[in-house]
């Protein structure tokens, strides 16, 4: 296994250092209480402006290892989108919705980005900057052994019984271990950037609805995506009806989530 010791606990001398900016958490706080799920749209349209805008915003989301496996469908088409609806089971959230959103995980896009974030380093150094040796050596040794599962799983199982024997003497990284483990890992920084979505357009007025009700297989040949893509949720978009939102929100005691140990 890489040797993950330097890569994980020793800070690299970059020489670059980004004062945090001033925030507004009262602001942000009102952004997050007008979020809600909006199930029923009326007819104001999004201006192409301000989805392109919160689209540039979705890409500041954190996302594992930087690795970006995931991609973003603007369903623009007008018979794919009523197709889509369909897919969605015909609800009103995604019936009457201005824009529709298909936000996909796609775990086997690390090789690609993993070469991407090299050649980013590259023509950093050109230009002056030094690049730590343990960031070349995440993407281009630790990286492949992480991420490389492969076919039927073959390798990660290996990687399993590894980590299975490492772990009883040494903390030791656990997944992913297999294609499923992938896709969840993947999953998980898509989430994320639809969080930064779906607040985003309510930074601008507008609502949305993240839905999982929706048949993944007709969505994703409607996309024409791989069997290896995995739908994470399809998000809706519009201005709310005066029926759109079904009800006070509710949400239990934090104590209930919220544990301090």
């Amino acid at each position: 296994m890489a040797d993950t010791s330097d890569i994980f606990n020793k800070v690299p001398e970059l020489g670059y250092q980004e004062k945090a900016p001033e925030t507004d958490p009262k602001a942000f706080a009102r952004i997050l209480e007008a979020r809600r799920s909006v199930r029923v749209y009326d007819a104001t349209p999004v201006p192409e402006a301000i989805m392109r805008e919160v689209f540039e915003w979705t890409l500041l989301a954190p996302n594992s290892s930087n690795l970006q496996c995931w991609e973003f469908y603007w369903v623009r088409n007008p018979e794919k989108k009523k197709n889509l609806a369909k897919f969605c089971f015909n609800q009103p959230a995604a019936r009457t919705a201005a824009e529709l959103v298909v936000a996909v995980a796609r775990p086997s896009h690390w090789k690609k980005h993993a070469r991407q974030m090299v050649s980013t380093f590259e023509e950093a150094e050109k230009a002056g900057q030094k690049i730590p040796a343990s960031a070349w050596a995440y993407y281009k040794k630790l990286a492949p052994f992480v991420y490389t599962q492969g076919p039927l799983s073959i390798f990660g199982h290996i990687k399993k019984i590894i980590f299975f024997f490492r772990g009883l003497t040494s903390i030791t990284p656990r997944e992913p271990t297999s294609h499923a483990g992938m896709s969840l890992w993947a999953n998980k920084s898509c989430a994320l950037a639809c969080e930064n979505f779906m607040l985003g357009m309510s930074a601008h007025g507008f609502d949305t609805c993240p839905m999982e009700g929706f048949d993944s297989k007709r969505v994703k040949k409607l996309l024409n995506l791989n069997c290896t893509d995995a739908v994470t949720m399809v998000i809706s978009v519009g201005k709310r009806g005066p029926n759109g939102v079904y009800g006070q929100r509710v949400r239990f005691p934090s104590a209930q989530f919220i544990k301090e140990v």
